[in-house]
């Protein structure tokens, strides 16, 4: 892999090392919504949820849509679920085999 192409994957890490936007995501998850929706369903200020859901969109991971007054954002990278998947599991078995060794 080239040194360009590995920038680009630190990247996309760098976009998903945030907790508040892993929140959106999991909001989104459900389906679409505006960023009054995701205010309430993340408990994130709505500056925070604006600018992060800026971050996602410029990445790729989210798109969004005009729908009145109102801008509809959805997960336009559905690929970011195995992703997540896949790390999760492995937290999964790295916390079990923890547990495992301290007797719980």
């Amino acid at each position: 892999m080239s040194d360009q192409a590995l920038e680009l994957v630190a990247a996309r890490f760098r976009v998903l090392g945030e907790a508040s936007r892993l929140k959106l995501l999991r909001a989104l998850e459900q389906g679409e919504r505006n960023v009054s929706q995701l205010v309430e369903a993340t408990g994130l200020t709505q500056a925070n949820v604006s600018r992060h859901l800026q971050t996602l969109t410029d990445a790729g991971i989210l798109g969004r849509r005009k729908e009145g007054l109102n801008v509809i954002y959805f997960i336009a990278d559905l690929t970011i679920f195995d992703l997540c998947k896949h790390v999760c599991g492995s937290l999964q078995e790295r916390f079990a085999a923890h547990a495992k060794a301290f007797g719980r």
